[in-house]
């Protein structure tokens, strides 16, 4: 099995291990884990067989939006992703539909519940949770609507400490232990009810919206008011096997590894340099995967540099101005080729590289998961947006529009707060922004005394630092959030290490010459492993370039309010210590490029719509003999015809417009579905079977 017994983060709580089976197969997994979570625990990625070209299926976004994964449970097709594993559950995999039975069993067909209410939120991330809190304490009856088991959407995806804002955004705490403040904020509200496991459908023209509620029973709400902070969904690109299992997105591994603790790889690459990507790298590691490499196709990365600098203090090569080439393997992921690309972003032939490994994360961003708000602003509803769902951005900013959106409501109603929504636009504009360049900082110190040492180098909102030192002896410039954090000096440093273990970059290091100029004691944070490291345990203290060497573990401390980040004092020589950044537990080991994989790819080789197997060269195709409708190209291609209803295709068939130099403004958007998910009908027309009469 490959589940995680041990993290440096996550508790690893007692799980009922109970059997079903698999193709026939007897296998074990853990009460209410999902169909595709104990699937790779038992190692088995290959979930199916695409009906029209016999190609394996695995997942892909693990987040219910794009029906990769799906299989037969009990005899009905379902989301392996979105479907709870039961006791003794047959599941088979997945080769187009099953045979319908020759004599169904007779039904009877019923009205759904309907039910009104002031505000409904759809979605119970950050911005939806946030917003639902606002609402709850003016007293409005609220319902709160999520498709997953539990709060906090991807927060609950994220072990490591936010930044932004400790007051406002709870910066310095992990997305994990924020998801359960909000959560536990809202649940405390006795006018906000919560259905969890519950997924909205459809909204529609006469202002009701259809809920599957505990993915049983469904249901039509009818709101005043209705907000929706549905989230986003990955984007993907277009390359040679990228539908292979094992290429699949970063939230997806986060999904995997870190909500239901599987070791979902052993060597993994990384596509995208933003914080997604950079992230999720260092959330591999702490699971004890090896990361083999992660590419960037700009000449810097995009996310934060302290989790660049992250990566590459524990030996992950990152190359910038490159691009994916090809996913190589046949049933499933086996190495990735990368090459480097011009200023036009093509690949320069002849430097092409390929990296064993048999996981590809996608990191390349995200797309918003709008389709509710548009349709509502159709049908004339009196709908607000926040989040993501709204625009792209960090947890942090998605906790302020949550809180705006909810303001904007209230004063539609006529509901006065305390609030002052102008502030919570700029602090939002703040959080939103792109980080900047990094700035030339002198790091060079005194050698005497105690103090902290800030290798944090590029201006993006952040204060913990500040907000946690007992002498109120850290500051930033004019007290800016987003400028860096010095150590005044106006008096001594105690030594606490709260400065250390609250940073969000593990960027700060503690100082100590003291006791021996010559061989200062450096503190560092660790968030490695679960063990606390003892006395005269061998560390390799690292700079942000190089291994400075092998040392011995002086002192370890935890403290109290930071119960994961270990503080691990070292001894060192001077010269080391002026260099000395952070720590790393294993020497760096390179993986070296393989044999060039030798195929030759056309369009007719890369799939652009997962869930009909249309090829990038069969829409070139109908695009230059002069098709410009998306409808049109449904029609002839079948492309967003399947399960998910274009979700995943549409974007990237208008970048194939694009570069055939058609215009957005000229295309025909296509039709979308009534229904945004997909729903069984008997579900949908509330049948039962009929009793028969004795």
């Amino acid at each position: 099995m490959e589940n995680i017994t041990s993290h440096p983060i996550l508790e690893i709580p007692e799980r009922k291990k109970i059997t079903f089976s698999f193709d026939g197969k007897k296998l074990s997994g853990y009460e209410g884990m999902v169909i595709s979570s104990a699937l790779f625990l038992n190692k088995i990625k290959v979930f199916g067989h695409h009906v029209k070209d016999s190609s394996p299926q695995g997942i892909f976004c693990a987040n219910g939006q794009c029906s990769q994964c799906n299989v037969i449970a009990n005899g009905i097709p379902v989301k392996a992703c979105m479907t709870p594993l039961i006791e003794d559950m047959i599941i088979k995999s997945c080769n187009g539909l099953p045979e319908l039975p020759v004599e169904d069993k007779p039904v009877s067909v019923g009205d759904s519940e309907i039910i009104n209410l002031e505000v409904l939120v759809i979605g119970a991330g950050p911005a939806g949770l946030s917003a639902t809190k606002i609402l709850g304490e003016s007293k409005l009856n609220v319902l709160l609507v999520d498709d997953k088991d539990r709060f906090g959407g991807k927060l609950v995806l994220q072990t490591h400490k936010f930044f932004g804002s400790q007051e406002d955004v709870y910066a310095g705490k992990r997305g994990i232990d924020i998801a359960k403040i909000l959560g536990q904020s809202v649940l405390s509200l006795k006018n906000v009810q919560v259905w969890l496991n519950s997924v909205c459908l459809a909204v529609f023209s006469d202002g009701y919206v259809g809920i599957l509620k505990n993915n049983k029973e469904y249901v039509l709400v009818k709101p005043k008011y209705l907000l929706v902070a549905t989230g986003a969904r990955e984007k993907m690109l277009i390359f040679p096997g990228n539908t292979l299992p094992g290429v699949y997105g970063a939230g997806a591994f986060q999904t995997l590894v870190n909500r239901d603790l599987i070791r979902a790889a052993e060597k993994t690459f990384i596509v995208g340099g933003g914080n997604v990507g950079l992230i999720a790298g260092y959330h591999a590691i702490q699971a004890g995967i090896e990361v083999v490499g992660l590419i960037e196709a700009m000449p810097q990365c995009g996310g934060y540099k302290v989790h660049e600098d992250k990566l590459r203090r524990l030996g992950v090569p990152i190359f910038t101005n490159h691009t994916i080439i090809s996913a190589n393997g046949y049933n499933k992921v086996e190495s990735i080729t990368i090459a480097q690309i011009d200023e036009k972003f093509k690949a320069i032939s002849g430097n092409e590289k390929t990296f064993t490994c048999d996981t590809i994360l996608i990191a390349v961003g995200l797309n918003p998961v709008n389709e509710f708000y548009q349709k509502a602003m159709e049908y004339g509803l009196k709908v607000w947006v926040a989040g993501d769902a709204q625009e792209i951005a960090e947890a942090s900013a998605a906790i302020f529009t949550g809180k705006i959106e909810a303001l904007k409501i209230l004063k539609e109603i006529g509901i006065k707060t305390e609030e002052d929504l102008k502030t919570l636009k700029k602090f939002y504009e703040i959080m939103k922004a792109k980080p900047p360049p990094p700035v030339d900082i002198d790091f060079s110190h005194k050698e005497e005394g105690i103090f902290p040492v800030f290798y944090c180098n590029q201006e993006i909102p952040c204060n913990p630092c500040t907000t946690v030192c007992p002498n109120e002896q850290i500051e930033t410039i004019d007290d800016l959030i987003t400028q860096l954090p010095y150590f005044k000096d106006e008096q001594e440093c105690i030594g606490c290490g709260k400065c250390v273990a609250v940073c969000p970059g593990l960027a700060v290091v503690l100082k100590d010459y003291r006791k021996d100029k010559n061989n200062p004691f450096i503190t560092f944070p660790l968030e490695l492993t679960a063990n606390k490291l003892e006395k005269d345990h061998k560390i390799i203290v690292v700079n942000n370039d190089q291994e400075l060497g092998e040392f011995k573990v002086h002192r370890t401390r935890i403290l109290k309010e930071f119960p994961k980040t270990q503080l691990i004092t070292v001894k060192l020589p001077s010269e080391i210590a002026k260099q000395a950044v952070a720590i790393k537990l294993v020497e760096s080991t390179y993986s070296e490029p393989t044999e060039i994989y030798q195929r030759d790819f056309t369009d007719d080789d890369i799939i652009i719509c997962r869930c009909e197997r249309v090829s990038v060269g069969e829409i070139r195709k109908w695009i230059r003999s002069g098709v410009k409708d998306f409808n049109e190209l449904k029609a002839l291609t079948k492309i967003g015809m399947g399960a998910c209803g274009g979700k995943t295709c549409t974007p990237l068939i208008n970048r194939v417009f694009q570069e055939e130099g058609i215009s957005i403004d000229d295309i025909t958007s296509g039709t979308k579905r009534p229904l945004f998910m997909e729903v069984p009908m008997g579900i949908f027309a509330l049948a039962k079977e009929k009793k028969e009469r004795k």
